[in-house]
C-alpha cells in the first residue's frame, strides 16, 4: 500500500511540477492564465461504510484551474492591438468556429480583415458607409479605399458683429461724364451740405493764369474743389473705314496724328484694313494713346482714338488725291465726388442754361457701393472653404455692412449681407442684398424676414480656376423647390447658410465658430480605437468615419471555458452560453487601444511553487524507497 501512496504522490508532484512549468513557460505570453493544480487525498471505502480505522491511500490531482485575474497593462506601437481592463473575451472566427481570447496582439491580412497571429478573425458590430454602426455581428474589416468627397450642403457661422461699426454710406449727387465743350468758359459754384464754405470752379482760367483750352485743363481746375475728383479723356471718331482704305490703295493711303500740335510716329506702310491702322497707332511709343474700332452709330465700322489724359487730339488722313483735315477733337470730362455735395451749379458766362439743368437731373450715386475687392465698402467679411459634389475646394466669404437703423435706430439694427464663391456673388446678392435684423439685446431677429436665421444658396454654379464649370453637380432647376435641411443624398449644389447664432454686440467682430459638413476626397492615413472598442478610420483630408466596434463576450461561468490553445478557448456546457455586447457595457470591460494585456503569471510565486513540487516528488520517491528496505527487510529473514 505504501508503494501506491508514494506513486500517487509521485503522480501528483510531477502534474504540479507540469501546471508550474506550463506557467512559467508562457509568463511573457500575452493574455495567458495561469493555472493551480488542486489536489485531493485518497481513502479506501466500502460500498455502505468506510473502516473505522481508515487509512490514506495516496493523493490525486482533482482539477487544473486557471486564475482569470486581470493582468497587467502595457503599451505598444500598434494601434489595433487592445486589451481589455475587465471582465470579457474577444470573439474570434476560426474558419467558422468561434474561439474567446484576452490576446489582443491584432493586425490586417490581405482583405483588409482584423486577425490575430493565427489569422483568426476578430468578431464585431459592423458599420454602414457613413459610419453609422450597426447591430450585426461579423467579421471586422478594414475598407482601405480612398474616402469618397462629401458636398457641403450647410454651413453654420457663429460671429459677432460690432455693433459699434459706423454706417459706411455717403451719398454724391454725380454730374456724370460731361463733354469739354459743355463746361468750356464756365464758373461753377459747389456748395456743401456739412458747413464747408462754397467753392468756385473756373474753367476758362488755369490757376496759373493761362487760359484752359484742353480738358485735362478743365480737369485739373476741378480737382482744386475739395471732396471732387475729375478725369479727362479725349476722343476722335473718325470717318476712315475699310472701304475708304480699300479704295485710296495702300501706298497712296496716309494718316497722321498729334498730340497738342506734337506729331505722333504712325507707321502707315502697307496699311490695307482699318484693323492694320487701329494695331499701327496701338503699337506707337506712346502709351496714353489708344485706338480701337467702333459703329458710328450708323452701322458703319469707323475708328476712334482715345487720349486717357485729355490733351487736344488732332488727326489728318487722306489719298493721292489729296488730304482731309486737320481736324481738333477736345474730349470728355468725369467729375466725380466723395463727400456730400447739396448741389452743383454754374453762374454762366454766355448764358448756357441747358447746363444748370442737366446738373439738377443728375443721379443720387453711393460712391462706397459695395465692391468685395475694395475694403472700404463693408465693416465686416469672413471666408470658410466649401466644396463641391467633385471635392473640389471653394472660398466662401460673407461680407456684413452695417446700414442706418429703421425707426429711428430705437430698439431695431440692421446689417446688409453679402455672398461670394470664388470671386462671384452669390446668393443674389450682386443685386440684392439679405438684410440681418437685430434686435436690442444684441440677438438675430430674422433675415429678410425669415426668423430661422437660415440663407439658401440656389445659384452656384461650381467652377474651375479659368472660370468654367468644372462638371460638378450645379444649382437647381429654375422654379425647383429647395427644402432645408437638405436631404441627403444631395443631387445640386445648392447648400444652407446658418446666420442663427449671430449676434450684434458692443464687441470686436469675431468669428466664434464656423462648421460645414463638406470635404474632399481622402486616404487612409491611420486607425483609432475608444475606449468602447469602435474602431475609427482617419483620413488625408481630415475626416475620420467609424468602420466597426469590437465585439466582447462574458461566461456566467469562465472557470467551465475550455482551453484549446492558442491562448483561446472555447465554449463548454459548464461555461454556460456567452453574453455578447459592446465594451463598457454592463459587466463588460473596457478596451485601452494600442495595448496588450500581459500574462497574469507571477513568476517569482512560480519559481518557489517549482521548489516545493520538486520537494514533494522527492519526498515521495523518498517514501518508495523506504517502502521498498522494509520489504526487503522482511524478504531477508531466515
Amino acid at each position: 500500500m505504501a508503494f501506491n501512496t508514494g506513486l500517487s504522490g509521485l503522480r501528483a508532484a510531477s502534474v504540479d511540477l507540469d501546471v508550474t512549468g506550463n506557467n512559467i513557460a508562457n509568463a511573457s505570453t500575452v493574455g495567458f492564465k495561469g493555472s493551480d493544480v488542486q489536489f485531493g487525498d485518497l481513502y479506501a471505502s466500502g460500498f455502505l461504510s468506510a473502516g473505522s480505522n481508515p487509512i490514506g491511500d495516496g493523493v490525486r490531482a482533482q482539477d487544473v484551474k486557471q486564475s482569470f485575474s486581470q493582468g497587467n497593462v502595457s503599451f505598444t506601437d500598434n494601434g489595433l492591438d487592445m486589451a481589455i481592463s475587465g471582465d470579457g473575451f474577444f470573439i474570434l472566427s476560426n474558419g467558422g468556429e468561434i474561439r474567446y481570447s484576452r490576446a489582443g496582439q491584432f493586425g490586417i491580412d490581405k482583405d483588409g480583415f482584423v486577425v490575430n497571429s493565427q489569422s483568426m478573425r476578430v468578431q464585431g458590430y459592423t458599420a454602414d458607409d457613413d459610419g453609422n454602426l450597426s447591430g450585426i455581428r461579423g467579421d471586422l474589416q478594414i475598407e482601405t479605399d480612398n474616402l469618397a468627397p462629401h458636398r457641403t450642403t450647410n454651413l453654420v457661422s457663429d460671429l459677432n458683429l460690432d455693433s459699434r461699426e459706423t454706417v459706411l454710406e455717403t451719398r454724391v449727387r454725380d454730374v456724370g461724364p460731361l463733354t469739354y465743350s459743355d463746361i468750356e468758359n464756365e464758373i461753377f459754384d459747389v456748395s456743401y451740405n456739412d458747413g464747408t464754405p462754397d467753392y468756385n470752379v473756373d474753367l476758362t482760367t488755369a490757376a496759373d493764369g493761362t487760359p484752359i483750352t484742353t480738358a485735362r485743363q478743365a480737369a485739373a481746375a476741378i480737382n482744386d474743389a475739395p471732396g471732387l475728383s475729375a478725369s479727362a479723356t479725349t476722343t476722335a471718331t473718325t470717318p476712315i473705314t475699310d472701304a475708304y482704305i480699300t479704295a485710296a490703295g495702300a501706298a497712296d493711303f496716309t494718316f497722321s496724328l498729334s498730340i497738342n500740335g506734337s506729331p505722333l510716329t504712325v507707321d502707315t506702310s502697307n496699311i490695307t484694313s482699318l484693323q492694320d491702322l487701329v494695331d499701327s497707332i496701338n503699337n506707337s511709343s506712346e502709351t496714353s494713346i489708344s485706338a480701337s474700332i467702333v459703329d458710328d452709330g450708323a452701322g458703319n465700322d469707323v475708328l476712334r482714338v482715345i487720349h486717357n489724359q485729355g490733351d487736344t487730339l488732332e488727326y489728318t488722313y487722306g489719298d493721292a488725291s489729296g488730304s482731309v483735315g486737320p481736324t481738333t477733337v477736345q474730349g470728355d470730362v468725369s467729375i466725380t465726388g466723395e463727400r456730400v455735395v447739396a448741389g452743383l451749379t454754374e453762374v454762366p458766362v454766355g448764358g448756357d442754361d441747358d447746363i444748370v439743368a442737366a446738373y439738377a437731373a443728375s443721379p443720387i450715386r453711393i460712391t462706397n457701393e459695395f465692391n468685395p475687392i475694395d475694403q472700404r465698402t463693408y465693416n465686416h467679411a469672413t471666408s470658410t472653404t466649401i466644396y463641391d459634389s467633385l471635392g473640389n475646394p471653394h472660398e466662401f466669404t460673407q461680407f456684413f455692412v452695417k446700414e442706418p437703423s429703421p425707426g429711428g435706430g430705437v430698439g431695431v439694427s440692421e446689417w446688409s449681407i453679402y455672398l461670394q464663391i470664388d470671386g462671384e456673388m452669390v446668393g443674389g446678392t450682386d443685386v440684392t442684398p439679405y438684410t440681418a435684423r437685430f434686435d436690442e439685446s444684441g440677438n438675430l431677429q430674422s433675415i429678410n424676414g425669415d426668423a430661422s436665421g437660415e440663407i439658401v444658396i440656389t445659384d452656384w454654379t461650381p467652377k474651375d480656376e479659368a472660370g468654367l464649370p468644372n462638371g460638378a453637380d450645379g444649382p437647381p432647376a429654375v422654379g425647383a423647390t429647395v427644402v432645408t435641411p437638405i436631404p441627403e443624398p444631395p443631387t445640386t449644389s445648392a447648400f444652407v447658410l446658418n446666420l442663427s447664432e449671430t449676434t450684434q454686440y458692443g464687441a470686436a467682430f469675431g468669428v466664434n465658430d464656423q462648421q460645414q459638413n463638406g470635404y474632399t476626397t481622402g486616404r487612409l492615413s491611420g486607425l483609432d480605437v475608444s475606449d468602447t472598442g469602435v474602431i475609427f478610420a482617419r483620413y488625408t483630408n481630415g475626416q475620420s468615419k467609424a468602420l466597426g466596434q469590437v465585439a466582447l463576450a462574458a461566461f456566467s461561468n469562465t472557470n467551465g471555458l475550455s482551453p484549446v490553445g492558442d491562448t483561446t478557448w472555447v465554449e463548454t456546457f459548464e461555461s454556460g452560453q456567452p453574453i455578447i455586447g459592446s465594451p463598457d457595457t454592463g459587466t463588460l470591460g473596457s478596451i485601452e487601444a494600442s495595448s496588450v494585456e500581459e500574462s497574469n503569471v507571477d513568476l517569482s510565486q512560480e519559481l518557489v511553487n517549482l521548489i516545493i513540487a520538486q520537494r514533494n516528488y522527492q519526498a515521495n520517491a523518498k517514501t518508495i524507497e523506504t517502502s521498498d528496505a522494509v520489504t526487503q527487510t522482511i524478504i531477508n529473514l531466515r
